[in-house]
Protein backbone atom coordinates (compact mmCIF):
# COMPACT_ATOMS: atom_id res chain seq x y z
CA UNK A 1 0.00 0.00 0.00
CA UNK A 2 1.12 3.54 -0.70
CA UNK A 3 1.73 6.26 1.86
CA UNK A 4 0.54 9.85 1.58
CA UNK A 5 1.52 12.96 3.52
CA UNK A 6 -0.97 15.77 3.88
CA UNK A 7 0.57 19.24 4.20
CA UNK A 8 -1.21 22.47 5.03
CA UNK A 9 -4.00 20.82 7.00
CA UNK A 10 -6.09 23.34 8.92
CA UNK A 11 -6.03 22.81 12.71
CA UNK A 12 -9.83 22.84 12.84
CA UNK A 13 -10.03 20.09 10.22
CA UNK A 14 -7.48 18.02 12.13
CA UNK A 15 -9.37 18.55 15.38
CA UNK A 16 -12.62 17.46 13.73
CA UNK A 17 -10.93 14.39 12.25
CA UNK A 18 -9.65 13.43 15.70
CA UNK A 19 -13.10 13.87 17.23
CA UNK A 20 -14.77 11.78 14.54
CA UNK A 21 -12.09 9.09 14.75
CA UNK A 22 -12.70 8.92 18.50
CA UNK A 23 -16.45 8.59 18.01
CA UNK A 24 -15.90 5.85 15.42
CA UNK A 25 -13.30 4.15 17.67
CA UNK A 26 -10.69 4.12 14.88
CA UNK A 27 -7.36 5.82 14.30
CA UNK A 28 -7.23 9.11 12.41
CA UNK A 29 -5.33 7.31 9.65
CA UNK A 30 -8.05 4.65 9.31
CA UNK A 31 -10.71 7.33 9.21
CA UNK A 32 -8.89 9.32 6.51
CA UNK A 33 -8.34 6.18 4.41
CA UNK A 34 -12.04 5.36 4.71
CA UNK A 35 -13.13 8.90 3.85
CA UNK A 36 -10.83 9.04 0.83
CA UNK A 37 -12.07 5.65 -0.35
CA UNK A 38 -15.69 6.70 0.02
CA UNK A 39 -15.05 10.02 -1.76
CA UNK A 40 -13.23 8.48 -4.68
CA UNK A 41 -14.99 5.12 -5.01
CA UNK A 42 -18.47 6.20 -3.92
CA UNK A 43 -20.56 5.11 -0.96
CA UNK A 44 -18.97 2.47 1.20
CA UNK A 45 -16.86 1.06 -1.65
CA UNK A 46 -13.31 0.34 -0.64
CA UNK A 47 -14.18 0.20 3.03
CA UNK A 48 -11.43 -1.64 4.87
CA UNK A 49 -13.39 -2.62 7.99
CA UNK A 50 -13.32 -6.35 8.60
CA UNK A 51 -16.21 -7.94 10.48
CA UNK A 52 -15.70 -11.05 12.53
CA UNK A 53 -18.49 -13.44 13.51
CA UNK A 54 -16.59 -16.09 15.45
CA UNK A 55 -18.12 -15.01 18.79
CA UNK A 56 -21.69 -14.48 17.57
CA UNK A 57 -22.91 -17.64 19.32
CA UNK A 58 -21.90 -16.15 22.68
CA UNK A 59 -23.85 -12.91 22.24
CA UNK A 60 -26.61 -12.63 24.81
CA UNK A 61 -25.69 -15.79 26.70
CA UNK A 62 -24.26 -14.23 29.87
CA UNK A 63 -26.36 -13.93 32.97
CA UNK A 64 -26.22 -10.84 35.20
CA UNK A 65 -24.04 -12.85 37.57
CA UNK A 66 -21.62 -13.75 34.75
CA UNK A 67 -21.37 -10.06 33.87
CA UNK A 68 -20.69 -9.01 37.46
CA UNK A 69 -17.99 -11.69 37.83
CA UNK A 70 -16.36 -10.63 34.56
CA UNK A 71 -16.43 -6.95 35.51
CA UNK A 72 -14.87 -7.79 38.89
CA UNK A 73 -12.15 -9.90 37.20
CA UNK A 74 -11.10 -7.16 34.78
CA UNK A 75 -11.43 -4.18 37.13
CA UNK A 76 -7.67 -3.95 37.70
CA UNK A 77 -7.04 -3.50 33.98
CA UNK A 78 -8.84 -0.16 34.07
CA UNK A 79 -6.60 1.26 36.79
CA UNK A 80 -3.47 3.25 35.96
CA UNK A 81 -0.31 2.78 38.00
CA UNK A 82 0.83 6.38 38.38
CA UNK A 83 4.40 5.34 39.19
CA UNK A 84 4.71 3.64 35.80
CA UNK A 85 3.60 6.79 33.98
CA UNK A 86 5.95 9.31 35.56
CA UNK A 87 8.04 11.36 33.15
CA UNK A 88 11.25 9.72 32.03
CA UNK A 89 10.09 6.14 32.30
Amino acid sequence: MANLSVRGLDETVLSNLKLRAGKDAVSVNSLVVRLLSEATLGGKAGRSVVEFHDLDDLAGTWSSRDQREFDRAIKAFGEVDADLWKAGR
